[in-house]
C-alpha cells in the first residue's frame, strides 16, 4: 500500500492519491475539482472523481450522490470588483438528508483531519441539500 495520512482521532487513513491529487489542483491547476469518499471496510479516504480543469461548478454539483455523503474541494476563479484574478479553495462537506445517519457520523468525525491534510483550504461550506451550497453561496463566501 502507498504512503497514507492517519487521521488521529477517528483511526481513518488518507490516502497519498487525495494529498497528490489536491497539489495537482492547488499548483499546476489541473483539476477543477476533486471528490473525496470513505471507504468504510478498509477505513480509507480515497479520490472519488476529479473534474477537469474546463469542469465547471455545476459538473462538480451533479456528480455528489443524492443519498450518501461524500468531501470535495473546489478551485473557484473569480474576478474582483476592483478587476483582479483571484482563485480560493473551497471544501464541502456534503452530508444529504437521505444519507444513512452512520455514514453522516463517519464524514462529521473525519472532517477536520481531511482538511489539515489538505494544506490550503480557504473556506468550508456544509450542505445537506443543493441550495446550501450553490454558486451564489460560493460566490458570497468568495468576497
Amino acid at each position: 500500500m502507498a504512503m497514507a495520512f492517519k487521521m488521529a482521532t477517528t483511526g481513518m487513513w488518507v490516502t497519498d492519491e487525495c494529498k497528490n491529487s489536491f497539489m495537482e489542483m492547488k499548483w499546476k491547476k489541473v483539476h477543477r475539482y476533486i471528490v473525496f469518499k470513505i471507504e468504510e471496510k478498509s477505513r480509507l479516504v480515497t479520490v472519488d472523481k476529479v473534474g477537469g480543469a474546463g469542469e465547471s461548478y455545476d459538473d462538480l454539483a451533479a456528480s455528489l450522490p443524492k443519498d450518501d455523503c461524500r468531501y470535495a474541494v473546489f478551485d473557484f476563479d473569480f474576478v474582483t470588483v476592483d478587476n483582479c484574478r483571484k482563485s480560493k479553495i473551497f471544501f464541502i462537506a456534503w452530508a444529504p438528508t437521505e444519507s444513512r445517519i452512520r455514514a453522516k457520523m463517519l464524514y462529521a468525525t473525519s472532517k477536520d483531519g481531511l482538511r489539515r491534510v489538505l494544506d490550503g483550504i480557504h473556506y468550508e461550506v456544509q450542505a445537506t441539500d443543493p441550495t446550501e451550497m450553490g454558486i451564489d453561496v460560493i460566490l458570497d463566501r468568495a468576497k
